[in-house]
């Protein structure tokens, strides 16, 4: 090649190639980096998202937070609202079974040992027992609880929880742990001191909130630990925070449909 081919050469690609625009691809690159999503980020996320949806601050917690429902209705709730804890076997014990890892597949064990047992923080009973005892203080017995009929939010909400549960371990803890246990904790001691109060209720007919204040921030804390270590890629992360979104709109779906039913019982 003569010497003015090999100029004309370089003058063609340092055209295409200008020095600004190498620059600015490597500057792009870099914030693209500092950009991706992280597990750190996309706990943030996920705290961001519960603390948008204000949970606690719908109608029918409110009520309950604030003891501002007559018996009629919080009966109701404790009806429709036993869709989770005398079911949670659907739940807890699916995602025990997916997990691929024995020491995690341990750390499951122990949630779903407490739910079945309550050996670990509800002084030996079952938390299914626990709302039966809910149920009771409210007049409402065993047999009648277990018939009740569900209304379609319920239903939906339990079909798909149980789904999750079983679909694969990171989605299960997604939707069980980060998204639906994370949101109670902080919220159930204010619940149990009203029943107290307003209806006569004693310690053991509020235990199941008096528990559920301790035991779901422990298990909340485990979904956020499991996901340091299951969500290997940044896809796993978004697909993570897609299921918490997911769950967070079931959960109010089977919230605004208990409160329907709440109100027609009024």
């Amino acid at each position: 090649m003569t010497s003015r081919k090999k100029t004309a050469s370089k003058r063609a690609a340092k055209k295409q190639t200008p020095a600004k625009t190498i620059k600015k691809a490597v500057h792009g690159a870099v914030k693209a980096a500092a950009k991706r999503l992280t597990v750190d980020g996309a706990l943030a996320a996920i705290d961001a998202m519960h603390k948008q949806n204000k949970f606690w601050e719908q109608p029918m917690w409110q009520g309950l937070i604030k003891g501002t429902l007559p018996l009629p209705m919080v009966k109701e709730f404790c009806r429709q609202h036993g869709i989770i804890p005398l079911h949670n076997h659907n739940y807890h014990g699916r995602l025990y079974v997916i997990c691929p890892d024995p020491k995690w597949r341990a750390m499951i064990a122990e949630v779903v040992y407490e739910e079945g047992t309550g050996r670990l923080y509800a002084d030996g009973k079952p938390h299914n027992e626990l709302y039966f005892d809910f149920g009771e203080g409210l007049g409402i017995s065993r047999a009648e609880l277990l018939a009740t009929r569900y209304c379609p939010g319920a239903l939906a909400f339990k079909a798909y929880f149980q789904a999750m549960c079983g679909k694969n371990f990171l989605e299960g803890v997604a939707a069980h742990m980060l998204a639906g246990e994370a949101q109670g904790p902080g919220y159930f001691t204010a619940i149990a001191d009203n029943l107290k109060k307003n209806f006569g209720l004693d310690d053991k007919a509020v235990a199941f909130w008096t528990v559920h204040d301790v035991a779901d921030e422990d298990h909340s804390g485990i979904g956020r630990k499991l996901l340091k270590d299951f969500a290997k890629t940044e896809d796993d992360l978004k697909t993570v925070l897609r299921v918490v979104r997911e769950t967070i709109d079931m959960m109010n779906l089977l919230t605004e449909d208990t409160w329907r039913c709440m109100q027609a019982a009024a």
